[in-house]
């Protein structure tokens, strides 16, 4: 599979609650659209420090994380953050990982979004087509 990168929305769902009961303005609701790397063999959503600034997320559990290599890094695991793709919507924690350039869509907020890699075209499509399927057994 070739590198598929598709655009998302990460929201601050702390701030959203904040302006839903009216204490911030909706404009002030912090929110950044980026670029990510879509990486099927992620658990999760993986965010750098300085997009977990920008949103003002805060870190639940910091821990080490072990990456490829075996290369021990510091790393935590944000509060929950919504992931919005196009018409869909999902909430799920974010991996901050210290000098991670790109955010990375694994498949936890894939699965939420009910989407998948089509392996033909290499685009991100929904898994049912424009129907968002979420079946819980």
């Amino acid at each position: 599979m070739g590198i598929v990168r598709t655009e998302i929305t990460l929201v601050n769902i702390r701030d959203m609650n904040v302006a839903d009961v009216g204490y911030m303005p909706q404009d002030q609701v912090r929110r950044l659209t980026v670029n990510a790397l879509v990486d099927t063999g992620a658990w999760t959503l993986v965010i750098s420090e300085k997009t977990r600034e920008k949103l003002g997320l805060r870190v639940e559990e910091p821990n080490e994380a072990t990456l490829a290599g075996g290369i021990k890094v510091s790393s935590g695991i944000t509060e929950y953050v919504e992931v919005r793709w196009k018409d869909r919507k999902t909430a799920c924690e974010a991996v901050v990982l210290p000098g991670e350039e790109d955010v990375l869509l694994g498949a936890y907020p894939l699965e939420g979004l009910d989407l998948m890699v089509h392996p033909k075209t290499q685009e991100v499509v929904g898994a049912h087509g424009d129907n968002r399927y979420n079946v819980i057994k």
